[in-house]
């Protein structure tokens, strides 16, 4: 018999009792214990090596490495942001002076238009030569659009003469490119560097791989749309063009060179996307930026594209970029795929980032599980005894969590919602079938995960060739619930260990199978999200699907594993309430309540 725990310890202090033999320490685990109260995370070699003291990681020469790079960058981020800052107010004075300079051009060739035009009708018997300077004619030898471009290129040349080039970004520090083994430390490190830059660094985000590539979609579907919407001439005709003293020719030609602009600008799209991936800068909001990019991953041609365009434009504009992999860049892309637009992917990484491997062999979640005495998080088999604690467990968290047992919806991407079938004040339960046995993938798992801290999976089985599908939408799942950081229970058919070793039916591990079946459903998941979203797949890039490898495959599978493993450990139970975003944003709506009610005191006693 499992012993069980109390969650009281989760749910209303924030700590969890845990007992781990000395002799064996653990080194994959996240500083979890971060206290959201503090005004100043400590800096990541100090983080790790105050770990190390307190007997909670093991000391390893690798990561003690990473943990030092971490700190010299940590060191550069405070200087750079104030190079960022003044950067930002010089880059908005130019914008800002080039616009007003723009629309002066465009009047004044809107003028010369207008006259050219008012002349052309009173000599109507003048030469063919004279008729092709009239408004709005083209001769019958040019390309369609060749004279809105030459237009364009000769305005963009005469505001560089005007108001000069694009202020010049000062050097960025760069950043850190860190691969290794499943379980070895690398999401760790990263977010010690991630927790240690609040305060530092205004514009800073997280992300993984699926949850980034998500966003960069649904950003790319915003903009297509946008496109799509503002094709009518009333619509697109901006107020300071129809507050002008031109007649409505005149101002329908400078809107269609306004249109033109926005056209020039959609055929780079992923720089767009880009510009607004991190930050929607305002003003006040002005700084240095640093993307955090857990399991960069090269899995199809979307993504090397994708990767490619919004990396690359992150990078020569600034962007420090701390990210972790499996993969040195590289070896990133097995397959060849795009191949000319993955090297130049590869070659600003390795000019931008230092790269970095975490080398140690030794999964440290594993070691971790293996000797500590809780392991009440996950109950196999499925027969009377392990249900019957599985269910003793779902009742006490419910009853700590005080509040009723209801169904409801939770948002998920493109206007789609997921309903949840029993939820309570974060916590939620749901069968394996429900989110693993339909077509819905990352995006749901991901608001699953954001409005759940502790989450019940039911009825697992053993994964086998027969529902491959399946148990590749379950390592999505467990991707996304540790990378939010949630609470997990299962019930399961067998142990975490045999859970991907397949049965009867079929090793997981056939790989020519797999790479078949990958393509095929990869390509029926994407269209399900979209189709569902009513969104058109008119406009989506072309080679959308997916071409996962086999040794992909076997990474996930191990990562899952090893993810399983750290999950039921007390060290890893111990983030769930600072580090979930249930729980943070009620820390922030503390602190905005706590302010809010200082401010008021401070003006009344004033």
């Amino acid at each position: 018999m499992r012993r069980i725990f109390s969650m009281s310890s989760l749910l209303n202090k924030g700590s969890i009792q845990r007992r781990v033999s000395k002799k064996y320490l653990i080194n994959a685990i996240r500083p979890y214990s971060e206290d959201l109260s503090s005004p100043k995370s400590p800096g990541p070699l100090l983080q790790y090596r105050k770990l190390v003291e307190q007997g909670r990681l093991q000391h390893d020469p690798y990561q003690e490495r990473v943990a030092l790079a971490l700190e010299n960058l940590l060191g550069r981020l405070e200087q750079y942001e104030k190079e960022m800052e003044d950067y930002h107010i010089k880059l908005a004075e130019w914008e800002k002076n080039r616009e007003t300079e723009r629309r002066k051009l465009l009047m004044e060739e809107a003028e010369l238009n207008h006259r050219g035009d008012l002349w052309t009708s009173v000599n109507k018997r003048k030469s063919e030569l004279l008729e092709r300077w009239s408004f709005r004619r083209k001769s019958e030898d040019i390309e369609p659009g060749v004279g809105k471009w030459v237009s364009y290129l000769n305005r963009e040349k005469k505001l560089d003469s005007l108001v000069g080039r694009r202020p010049t970004a000062p050097p960025a520090p760069k950043g850190l490119y860190i691969y290794g083994n499943v379980g070895s430390g690398k999401t760790m490190l990263m977010d010690m560097f991630y927790s240690a830059t609040e305060g530092i660094v205004k514009h800073r985000q997280r992300f993984h791989f699926h949850e980034a590539m998500l966003k960069i979609n649904e950003a790319m579907h915003k903009l297509w749309k946008n496109q799509v919407e503002e094709k009518s001439i009333q619509s697109s005709i901006s107020s300071w063009i129809m507050n002008l003293s031109f007649d409505m020719k005149a101002k329908e030609w400078l809107a269609a060179e306004e249109r033109y602009k926005q056209e020039v600008q959609m055929k780079n799209i992923l720089p767009a996307v880009a510009d607004k991936f991190l930050v929607d800068r305002q003003a006040g909001e002005r700084g240095a930026s640093i993307l955090c990019f857990d399991e960069i991953q090269a899995v199809d041609v979307f993504a090397i594209v994708a990767l490619s365009g919004i990396v690359s434009r992150l990078l020569s504009t600034g962007t420090v970029l701390v990210s972790t992999s499996n993969r040195a860049p590289k070896d990133l892309n097995q397959d060849g795929m795009q191949r000319e637009i993955f090297l130049k992917f590869v070659n600003k990484l390795e000019k931008h980032c230092e790269i970095i491997l975490v080398g140690s062999e030794i999964d440290y979640r594993r070691q971790i599980a293996q000797r500590s005495v809780y392991k009440v998080h996950y109950f196999w088999p499925l027969d009377g005894t392990a249900l019957k604690e599985f269910e003793k467990m779902w009742c006490q968290v419910i009853n700590q969590a005080e509040g009723e047992v209801t169904s409801n919806t939770v948002p998920v991407m493109f206007g789609r919602t997921l309903e949840v079938p029993q939820s309570c004040n974060g916590v939620a339960r749901f069968t394996f079938d429900y989110l693993c046995g339909r077509p819905v993938g990352a995006a749901d798992y991901i608001a699953v995960a954001k409005s759940h801290h502790t989450v019940f999976i039911s009825d697992i089985p053993v994964m086998s060739m027969r529902i491959r599908d399946k148990a590749r939408r379950f390592i999505t799942l467990i991707d996304e619930l540790y990378n939010h950081h949630c609470c997990l229970f299962c019930s399961a058919a067998t142990s975490i260990d045999d859970l991907f070793q397949g049965t009867e039916e079929g090793t997981l591990f056939d790989l020519e199978s797999f790479q078949f079946e990958t393509e095929t459903e990869g390509a029926k998941l994407r269209r399900d999200v979209l189709a569902e979203g009513s969104v058109s797949l008119g406009g989506a890039p072309a080679g959308i699907t997916s071409m996962l490898s086999g040794q992909e495959e076997m990474f996930a599978f191990r990562r899952a594993v090893s993810r399983l493993i750290e999950m039921q450990t007390p060290l890893y139970l111990e983030g769930v309430r600072s580090l979930h975003p249930y729980f943070q944003r009620k820390h922030q709506s503390f602190k905005n309540c706590s302010y809010s009610a200082s401010t008021v005191h401070h003006q009344v006693s004033h």
